[in-house]
């Protein structure tokens, strides 16, 4: 993935990433075009130029933007993404391990989304969500735990699609396609909650996965992902047995 820079971003960087990124997509600014300078944008966005600089160099990051000193910002002429990040679908994780996928939602309401969530998604506090937990089972014993929010305006007719029923991970995978991500991998001990649902010993080791989404637009979902202790990172992303 591209470097993500030092700290949160900004949700008035994330707003000016994100319309500077249509204007790429929709042809307003065209490949090869000098953009607006730092401070001509902060003055159309109502933002100090430090925060324009953010949104700009994620858009570097992405590949769409290219910026030089004392050149200027051009939009990238045929632009490759510095790196392509495939989200996989866990039924077939579990399908290609050899083992019989299941699926269960285990909780799920629209809840207004707190300021961790809101941060991370560049969202103003408050804003509802459907946050939903869920499990994956191979040959019934649970494979990945997920805490998922959703933001319901991300996609037409998202709101009224009952996850009750539907399977999250894969419904996303193949409905909502995202432009831009971002991922972080660390550990964590098993709370009482995720070893009760994992089926395994409180304060064991877990493999976590943290994933957030965007469209072109606005953020489509934030994903906290708890593996079943064992299971390691193979090279195409997906989880194997120890």
């Amino acid at each position: 993935m591209p470097a993500k820079p030092a700290g949160p971003t900004a949700p008035k960087a994330l707003h000016i990433a994100n319309e500077a990124r249509r204007r790429i997509i929709e042809r307003e600014w065209l490949q090869g075009q000098r953009i607006p300078d730092e401070a001509d944008l902060a003055i159309e966005f109502g933002a100090a130029r430090a925060t324009v600089n953010k949104a700009l160099q994620l858009l570097a990051d992405e590949g769409l933007l290219e910026r030089r000193r004392r050149a200027g910002t051009r939009v990238t002429i045929n632009p490759a993404r510095k790196a392509t990040l495939t989200i996989s679908i866990v039924r077939e994780q579990v399908e290609r391990a050899g083992m019989d996928y299941g699926h269960r939602v285990v909780a799920q309401r629209r809840s207004p989304a707190p300021a961790k969530i809101a941060k991370r998604l560049g969202l103003p506090q408050g804003t509802v969500l459907l946050h939903m937990r869920a499990i994956h089972y191979g040959n019934g014993r649970p494979f990945q735990l997920e805490d998922r929010w959703i933001n319901l305006a991300a996609a037409p007719g998202l709101e009224k699609l009952d996850f009750w029923q539907l399977n999250a991970n894969e419904w996303l995978v193949q409905n909502a396609p995202y432009l831009h991500a971002e991922i972080a991998f660390t550990a964590a001990n098993a709370d009482k909650r995720e070893a009760r649902l994992l089926q395994t010993q409180p304060g064991n080791a877990l493999l976590i996965m943290q994933r957030t989404t965007w469209n072109e637009l606005e953020p489509i979902t934030t994903v906290r992902v708890a593996c079943q202790p064992g299971y390691l990172l193979n090279a195409e992303g997906g989880y194997r047995p120890d």
